[in-house]
């Protein structure tokens, strides 16, 4: 797990050649700002560090750069952005690369560089030869989006790290209400620990006061209370989202996508797949997918179909300007009490 790399990277256990590689954008940025960071002082950042684009510059001049000798200094990072060579995607190069001297590198790479390659690409091409090197020889780092099980132990590992102990249920309710974004999970944890102060300890009751939700995340907490039966609660989201200026039109499109999540869930337990493979197939992480399976048992195929279809014609006729919009949903909460 990118963990690890991390822990090793602050005791300053190098590796001379990473290759970071997926589609998770704040993994990728985390893992190059600690060896950064851990690697060079402000000082010698001037002259010990450069940074490739692979997609304008040819990757012979970016290794020649590697082997250069630092400037004031033990070692340099080079970090080479886009390889495009590694992945089988159809790209418009802009220029050649002379792979060869980059293959030469990495069986001999400069015992005082560290080159970082980071590619964001969900996957690379295995067949290629400059990629089995790579894998061969150099850390590395998958940038994937983390399953529930990991990110799980991403937040225990962000809070052991930071000396501040979180409780089980804690975590599960962040979760809940951040989402599964690690920027914006990193950003609430750094807020409660600060909350949390002397007694570096973070438990649900600070979750729940201190975290902000998104729109999609007080959307579902809109659903988990008309799940509940609990109407004037659900209202009163609503009237709190207004209140903060979001489109009402918004809410209902997303209203309708958690709604087919909730079905789309429902019918393919139903079929037998897992949790991973709904994820999978309905595009949405695993997590989401467990929360909507929870509120998929409180409705039948009938009233899934019918709230659906209430959705639908809502849509309909807030653009057709036959109900004020702010009013249709109003109107939709009121109805599902009904059903």
């Amino acid at each position: 797990m990118v963990i690890d790399t991390w822990k090793k990277i602050e005791r300053s256990q190098f590796a001379s050649i990473y290759l970071v590689y997926g589609n998770e954008s704040f993994l990728i940025n985390e893992t190059k700002q600690r060896i950064i960071s851990a690697a060079l002082t402000e000082e010698e950042m001037d002259f010990n560090f450069s940074r490739y684009d692979l997609e304008e510059t040819p990757v012979e001049v970016a290794i020649e750069d590697a082997e250069t000798f630092p400037f004031m200094g033990e070692r340099r990072v080079v970090i080479l952005d886009n390889p495009v060579f590694l992945t089988a995607e159809k790209t418009k190069e802009k220029v050649e690369h002379n792979i060869k001297k980059l293959e030469q590198y990495i069986q001999s790479p400069a015992p005082y560089t560290i080159l970082v390659l980071t590619a964001r690409y969900e996957k690379l091409d295995e067949r290629k030869k400059i990629t089995k090197a790579l894998k061969k020889e150099a850390e590395v780092v998958e940038a994937k989006k983390l399953n529930e099980n990991e990110l799980k132990v991403w937040v225990r590992e962000w809070a052991a790290a930071n000396a501040v102990q979180i409780d089980e249920d804690a975590i599960e309710l962040l979760l809940t209400l951040a989402g599964t974004n690690l920027m914006m999970l990193t950003q609430e944890l750094d807020k409660l620990a600060l909350y949390a102060g002397d007694t570096n300890h973070i438990d649900s009751a600070a979750v729940e006061k201190l975290t902000a939700r998104s729109l999609e995340q007080n959307i579902f907490a809109l659903v988990d209370k008309v799940v509940q039966r609990r109407i004037d609660e659900a209202l009163r989201i609503y009237y709190d989202l207004l209140k903060q200026n979001e489109e009402p039109l918004k809410i209902l499109s997303i209203l309708a996508g958690q709604f087919r999540l909730i079905y789309g869930a429902k019918e393919l337990s139903r079929k037998g797949y897992g949790q991973q493979k709904i994820a999978s197939y309905l595009k949405v992480h695993p997590f989401r997918v467990k929360l909507a399976a929870g509120q998929a048992k409180h409705f039948n195929d009938s009233q899934l179909a019918a709230i659906i279809e209430m959705l639908s014609e809502g849509d309909y006729e807030i653009k057709t300007g036959r109900v004020k919009k702010e009013l249709m949903i109003e109107m939709f909460l009121l109805k599902l009490n009904d059903l």
